[in-house]
This record gives C-alpha cells, sequence and structure tokens, in this order.
C-alpha cells in the first residue's frame, strides 16, 4: 500500500510534495535502530525503550495487527501499529473500534528535540489513517489509544476525547475519537 499524505516543511511551513503513508517493512524498523534510538535515549524520550524489532515480527504473525510507516525523503518519520478487531469503544458501549497499539514521530520532526522540526503533520497523518481504516472496517472512524504523559496535549489538539486514565493500563490517559461525521 502507498498513500501520499501532506506533509509540511518545518522551517517555511510549505507543502511537501513526496510524502507517503505505506505498509511497515524492515527498512523502517532499520532506520527507527540506526537513526532514532539514541537521539530518544539523548532526549529522554518516553518512548525511548519501544522495541520497534519485536512489534514488526509480531504484526507479522497477527491477522488483528496492522504496521504503517511515513516516509519522506527516503527516511521513516513515523510509525503506527493498529489492532483492528479486539478493542471497544468507551464512547459507544458494544462497538468496535480500530486501537492505535503504538504511535511514533522520528525524533528530527519532535518540536523537543528539533526547533523547528523538520516535517509537521506525521503524528497527525498516521491518526487520519487509523481512521479513515476504522471506516474502511466499519467502525465509523472510531479510534482509541492509550497516550504517554508528554503527548496528552497533542491528542487534545487533535480533538480526540480525553475520557481519564485507566489504572489497568499503568495510569495513563485514554483518548478517543468517535463516529466520524462527514460534512
Amino acid at each position: 500500500m502507498q498513500r501520499k499524505i501532506e506533509l509540511k516543511r518545518g522551517f517555511d511551513n510549505t507543502t511537501v510534495e513526496e510524502a507517503y503513508l505505506v505498509d511497515l517493512e524492515q527498512r523502517h524498523v532499520d532506520d527507527y535502530v540506526n537513526e532514532w534510538v539514541e537521539k530518544l535515549r539523548l532526549f529522554s524520550q518516553e518512548d525511548k525503550y519501544w522495541d520497534w524489532i519485536f512489534k514488526l515480527r509480531y504484526i507479522g504473525n497477527q491477522q488483528n495487527l496492522e504496521g504503517y510507516a511515513v516516509e519522506c525523503e527516503n527516511k521513516t518519520q513515523g510509525l503506527m501499529i493498529i489492532e483492528t478487531q479486539m478493542h471497544g469503544s468507551r464512547l459507544n458501549i458494544g462497538k468496535r473500534l480500530v486501537y492505535i497499539d503504538g504511535i511514533a514521530t522520528a525524533p528530527i520532526n519532535r518540536i523537543e528535540i528539533q526547533r523547528p522540526p523538520q516535517f509537521k503533520g506525521v503524528g497527525q497523518a498516521l491518526l487520519n489513517f487509523a481512521r479513515i481504516r476504522s471506516v474502511e472496517l466499519g467502525y465509523e472512524g472510531r479510534v482509541g489509544l492509550h497516550s504517554l504523559p508528554r503527548s496528552e496535549g497533542f491528542y487534545e489538539k487533535q480533538n480526540m476525547l480525553n475520557c481519564g486514565s485507566e489504572e489497568e493500563y499503568e495510569n495513563l490517559v485514554y483518548f478517543e475519537y468517535g463516529v466520524l461525521r462527514r460534512r
């Protein structure tokens, strides 16, 4: 799969011509290992110990998991894993949703690490695709996730509903998009 997405350059806010959302592959995990990990640890990012090598292997054995990456300028700019069959909505009990099991942007796209970021819109593009995938699966755009503490503001800016912290998920705050309303 290859889907064109919109990203902006951080230094001048111009649209990038060649940015794509693609299926997660080994080369994306290699970028993570070779180019992301050291910076994530150096800047004490909350996802610094996520094991994308394991995640890639794991999704290959599970029909309910899908992995995606954002590519731009021949580099991985974002990663996401979604679960498509086993999670239910907290807002619409009895309805399924796409659950984001992991979502990350490259260190060079994080304002805490680089100002201005190289590209803006990576996380938003991944979230938008999760909503699209939810619609494709018949879940009407419902998407849920548990946020790392420093990312909560980002999800609030994306208009996800803050459903509060959940003890069974290490007190992480659960966010959810409800039904996608088309205008």
